[in-house]
């Protein structure tokens, strides 16, 4: 049971979980070996019967080129009832995502349910993320100071970016529970998977059976790349039986 010293930015009983599951660094280390990563990941857990992709269309990737996977540390905000400019004057805010940095690991995703239009990420935050070593963020909602997430390296996946901020307008309801980004449902220690193609949301209690299809995916991508640079026919790669169905050796 974690020991950690808390903020005090949110109840302790709005923190459902102190501590998340989490995979071994290897299992980590053999996604992101994967050749075309989140697009192989969704094809695995299409074949599967797992729905979970969520499209770069929908959450956009702030910083290009980015690979991510890590565990979920969850989120959840809400639009709070007090004025936004009374919340201001008095510079009271309702947001506790600094506590679920306070609480995360190395390698964790912060993956936050917000509200559209408003920022529930801001630079602050993605300086204390990536000082804290996490892998990213994921943002159902607004994020903004995207320059200083570019700068530090951190990467974040939002709806968009907005510079109204959701400290005066949002209430953190919940950390380490359930949340639903872009329709999708998250738990705490789901794997969060994701590049320039989109985020993959792998339920922890299929992340070797996704791991291992989408392997045989990637390497049977590999094993036609190949093929293809070696000058092989257009009609020889079509017809050459380069994946295998699940099942069969």
């Amino acid at each position: 049971m974690s020991t950690k010293r808390l903020t005090g930015k949110i109840a302790t009983g709005r923190i459902l979980m102190m501590d998340i599951p989490r995979p071994p660094r290897s299992i980590i280390d053999d996604f992101l070996k994967l050749t075309d990563l989140a697009g192989t990941v969704s094809d695995a857990m299409d074949e599967l019967g797992i729905a979970g992709a969520i499209p770069a269309a929908v959450l956009n990737p702030m910083l290009p080129g980015a690979r991510m996977v890590g565990p979920a540390l969850t989120v959840r905000n809400i639009m709070q009832t007090t004025p936004p400019t009374l919340g201001a004057m008095e510079r009271k805010s309702k947001q506790a995502d600094l506590e679920a940095h306070n609480l995360a690991e190395p390698g964790d995703v912060v993956v936050i349910e917000g509200v559209a239009a408003y920022s529930s990420l801001g630079g602050n935050s993605c300086a204390l993320g990536h000082r804290q070593g996490e892998a990213g963020a994921i943002v159902d909602g607004g994020t903004r100071d995207v320059a200083t997430a570019r700068r530090l390296g951190y990467p974040v996946w939002a709806r968009g970016v907005s510079l109204i901020t959701g400290k005066w307008r949002l209430e953190t309801v919940a950390i380490n529970g359930p949340v639903q980004i872009a329709g999708v449902p998250v738990f705490p220690g789901d794997l969060i998977v994701a590049d320039d193609n989109g985020v993959c949301i792998v339920p922890r209690e299929r992340i070797t059976e996704v791991l291992q299809r989408a392997r045989a995916l990637s390497q049977a991508e590999d094993v036609r790349n190949t093929d293809v640079a070696a000058g092989l026919s257009i009609v020889e790669v079509a017809n050459k039986p380069y994946f295998q169905k699940i099942g069969k050796a």
